[in-house]
């Protein structure tokens, strides 16, 4: 592709699955320089993405200013100015359908989510491989469109000097995805009482408090809820030697400034292609004797199943995974 391309990348939500698509733009724009994102999103994603020459985020109130069919249609007319030569959606919702159809004309590729794919490893007891990974599945629309793409699939080098500190995300948007929080509250306090700093995530007012309580309980624990923007959280994530988290956001944010997380997976399975970008499935830990898992492809069960799925998984476990990351 030699002359100059525009293209117009739709990703609307959410916040995990905005983030894992950044170091996929991040790789597209170093091997393609003469092409320009144009990336169409909510505002609260913007500080995702690093500041680039050929990157512009393009903010947009897509419930209230752009809402329904006329709402799309004026974005649309707006999206024209640009100019764009390629539409790269990484959404694939009757939205970005919509979009892409007021934008008739321009060259378009959509996002395969694999879902035939998902259903059977949801569907499968025995024999479970794992699918493609989410981040390839962004990169081949813009292959589809002609780029070449080559992803490293590696953590981006930090180049500071870390804190002796560690991070604990202990939340999940579903039950089905946390560890228990007595559970994890112990690991935080043995890991504080071992002289490691633990800084903890989480957000609104209910875990605000949760984690609260805990920073009472040892001075190493210290609460980062409605402390930080996300420019600062980020900064805080990438002095840490480590995260640990759930199948959640903070995974993904951990994977965008170079931090390797332990990751800790109840309904979900890193099979179904959400492991962080760059993360290793060695730092994953999940019961894998429970032969229904995965039981959901993001955590909602359409029929909660009544098993514990951190039964087995023992805080002792998770500590002795941390402290040999950390070669401690």
């Amino acid at each position: 592709m030699k002359n100059k391309n525009t293209i117009l990348v739709f990703r609307f939500s959410s916040f995990g699955d905005v983030a894992m698509t950044v170091p996929v733009i991040q790789e597209f724009m170093d091997q393609n320089p003469d092409a320009e994102i144009i990336y169409i999103s909510r505002l609260k994603f913007k500080d995702l993405f690093p500041k680039r020459t050929n990157f512009h985020f393009y903010a947009v109130d897509i419930d209230t200013k752009y809402k329904g069919i006329l709402g799309l249609y004026k974005l649309a007319k707006e999206l024209k100015s640009f100019k764009p030569t390629y539409i790269a959606d990484l959404h694939n919702v009757l939205r970005t359908k919509i979009l892409g159809l007021f934008l008739n004309g321009i060259k378009s590729q959509s996002l395969d989510k694999g879902r035939k794919d998902r259903k059977e490893l949801l569907n499968s007891t025995h024999s479970k491989k794992p699918l493609k990974l989410m981040s390839e599945r962004y990169a081949d629309v813009f292959r589809n469109l002609g780029f070449t793409l080559n992803l490293s699939h590696q953590l981006p080098n930090k180049n500071i000097e870390l804190q002796n500190a560690i991070g604990i995300a202990p939340f999940a948007m579903y039950s089905g995805k946390m560890y228990p929080l007595e559970k994890m509250r112990k690991v935080a306090t043995s890991l504080a009482e071992s002289r490691i700093k633990v800084y903890l995530f989480g957000g609104g007012k209910e875990e605000k408090e949760v984690l609260e309580s805990w920073e009472n309980l040892h001075p190493n624990l210290k609460s980062t809820v409605e402390k930080l923007n996300l420019n600062e959280e980020l900064e805080l994530i990438k002095s840490l030697k480590l995260m640990v988290s759930m199948d959640s956001a903070n995974m993904h944010l951990a994977s965008l400034v170079g931090t390797p997380v332990i990751s800790i997976w109840g309904t979900t399975h890193p099979f179904m292609g959400f492991l962080g970008y760059g993360q290793s499935m060695d730092d994953v830990i999940q019961d894998e004797t429970i032969a229904i898992r995965p039981t959901s492809v993001f955590g909602k069960e359409s029929e909660p199943k009544k098993i514990d799925y951190f039964e087995h998984i023992s805080e002792e476990e998770i500590i002795n995974k941390i402290k040999t990351k950390l070669n401690f």
